[in-house]
């Protein structure tokens, strides 16, 4: 299994910074402040979804029958993944934690997902 690159420290949550990277081919040892993207902000399942949905080529029907999750769980789940990336949805319904709360109950969607969500 490979190992990803943490975007946040463990101990105090800030930004990591790569300081050394190496070729595996050739060896070259390259020594600097490297910035990860947005996307390295993301844990394994969610870049998983995200794979997913380029795979769906953004479709939401789509996600639902790959993932077999309903509508509000893919939209729910996108919203995490674009809060984690940094993007604020200035738009915002009222009743998200309503729908966080039914995706629970009905299984949907994990305690965590809904933490990240309603922070």
């Amino acid at each position: 299994m490979k190992n990803f690159v943490p975007a946040q420290c463990p101990i105090c949550e800030g930004e990591l910074v790569v300081t050394d990277m190496m070729c595996k081919n050739c060896k070259t040892h390259i020594s600097g402040e490297f910035y990860t993207s947005k996307l390295a902000k993301l844990d394994l399942s969610q870049l998983e979804f995200v794979e997913a949905f380029i795979k769906c080529r953004g479709s939401i029907k789509d996600m639902e029958k790959e993932l077999k999750i309903s509508y509000p769980t893919v939209k729910s789940r996108l919203e995490i993944i674009a809060k984690t990336m940094g993007y604020k949805d200035e738009n915002q319904e009222d009743d998200t934690r309503m729908k966080v709360l039914d995706s629970i109950e009905k299984g949907e969607m994990t305690v965590e997902e809904a933490l990240k969500i309603l922070k």
